[in-house]
């Protein structure tokens, strides 16, 4: 700077107007390209930071539906585990068959049993609440997300309702009829009649809609997974 101001007071002593006017001009024009290189450094650095955030956050976002992931693989193992059992406790109160009572006791037994992804996910409105959202250019990611959140509400729901099936008609109804220490049936006829199939047959309803939202989140999760991966790549 100091070098520009001798050289300015140069011309003007020497009556250099117009070489004077020329240079005036030349050093606007120096500074304005340097603010510019300077706004244009600060911005591609602000974007980096974004950029880097945004994929810090789809990191994080695959994490955690990775092993949601695992935990609904669990459910489904556990709940089919379980269908499985009531199916065939139903084919022999069906048929009758009092030969398999001490095995149609031992079902009984795990009426109470349920299985339970219990993830509370708020993924969606946590972005929205925390203004997060913005940071995300990927729109795809942003609405698999969105829908990934309404299932996992619905896997609530659902669980929630075989929960209340359990408590009110399950349990009642194994305690009234078995001997819980030794799996003893006490009331075969109640055990063998129409109205504990139906409730058996209602467990597996209930059952069979969970595995079938299970499976569908698990869709979802994989092609959230590969639509973050995809974009960690770039």
């Amino acid at each position: 700077m100091k070098l520009f101001r001798v050289i300015r007071q140069n011309l003007i002593k020497e009556g250099k107007l117009k070489r004077y006017l020329l240079y005036a001009i030349g050093e606007i024009l120096l500074v304005m390209i340097g603010i510019l290189l300077a706004f244009q450094v600060s911005k591609w650095n602000d974007n980096r930071i974004k950029r880097n955030n945004e994929l810090n956050y789809y990191q994080n976002i695959k994490e955690q539906i990775i092993d949601d992931r695992y935990l609904l693989k669990e459910q489904i193992e556990y709940n089919d585990y379980h269908m499985i059992l009531f199916k065939y406790a139903s084919k022999i109160i069906e048929m009758n068959d009092r030969s398999k009572v001490d095995t149609l006791g031992a079902i009984i037994r795990n009426l109470t049993r349920y299985s339970d992804f219990d993830r509370n996910a708020d993924i969606y409105g946590s972005m929205v609440n925390s203004g997060e959202l913005s940071l995300l250019t990927n729109f795809e990611i942003v609405d698999l997300i969105r829908i990934l959140e309404q299932r996992y509400n619905y896997i609530n729901r659902m669980e929630n309702i075989h929960y209340d099936a359990v408590i009110q008609y399950a349990a009642p109804s194994m305690s009234n009829t078995i001997k819980m220490s030794t799996n003893e049936i006490m009331k075969p006829e109640v055990v063998y009649s129409f109205k504990f199939q139906n409730l058996i047959q209602t467990l597996i309803q209930i059952m069979e809609e969970k595995k079938h939202t299970y499976v569908n989140t698990i869709n979802y999760i994989d092609d959230a997974i590969e639509l973050i991966g995809k974009e960690l790549e770039k």
